[in-house]
């Protein structure tokens, strides 16, 4: 039987609240979010660093200038955030949206900032002689949090469920679109501890996918109108 949820405190600190930076790179000056939670947190990430499910200390998501020509991203994002005092392994998102512009929101104890670059956007199921060719990084990149444990397959329904709720929040304003070729999600949940509950699932119909569910959907509203 599954535990019963604490009541959710209004005015609880959030567990996601990330560090905004500056720097100058190439002339340009550009912006990134840095949360660094510390230890006791497993991530499930399609990010180009520290993607998979692992436990991680740290997420950046750095603003890259358009035309971003690198080909080392990964190296490029560990760097920014070593340079920003983050330690340990942690998760990695780009794009070339204006991420100090970002959405955010929070549900019942599921949190979510989200950064909203739509420039470059379109179905997943696109024609063959669409599908070609490496996209820029004008990205959609989502960030959440959950204060309980998820096993690994919960984690990975969380990140279905995130990307689902994305899909929903730009149909809803109004977007002929499910997302850009190069959208990134990092679903951030509790370590597991002895004694402590584990969910299995984290659809959007369990407690905690609800959450979050309605979490990604609010803060992709919100991060939507700096962009469309």
């Amino acid at each position: 039987m599954p535990a019963l949820l604490p009541p959710y405190r209004t005015g609880a600190a959030p567990l996601l609240d990330p560090r905004h930076l500056t720097r100058v790179e190439d002339g340009e000056r550009l912006h990134a979010l840095l949360w660094c939670p510390g230890p006791g947190w497993r991530m499930a990430s399609s990010a180009v660093l520290g993607g998979g499910i692992a436990e991680r200390a740290w997420v950046l998501n750095a603003q890259v200038a358009h035309g971003y020509r690198r080909t080392d991203p990964a190296r490029h994002l560990a760097d920014l955030a070593r340079a920003a005092g983050a330690r340990g392994s942690g998760v990695g998102l780009m794009t070339a949206a204006d991420v100090s512009a970002h959405g955010r929101a929070r549900d019942g104890g599921a949190e979510a900032v989200v950064t909203a670059g739509i420039s470059v956007r379109g179905w997943a199921a696109a024609p063959e002689e669409c599908a070609a060719g490496a996209a820029p990084p004008g990205t959609i990149n989502i960030v959440t949090a959950l204060p309980v444990a998820l096993s690994d397959a919960a984690l990975v329904n969380a990140v279905m469920t995130a990307t689902e709720a994305k899909v929903q929040a730009l149909l809803d304003a109004g977007l002929d679109c499910s997302g850009t070729p190069t959208d990134a999600v990092c679903v951030a949940a509790r370590a597991p501890r002895d004694g402590a509950d584990v969910h299995a699932f984290a659809g959007p119909r369990s407690e905690w996918g609800a959450r979050l569910a309605r979490a990604v959907h609010r803060a992709v509203r919100a991060a939507l109108p700096a962009v469309v």
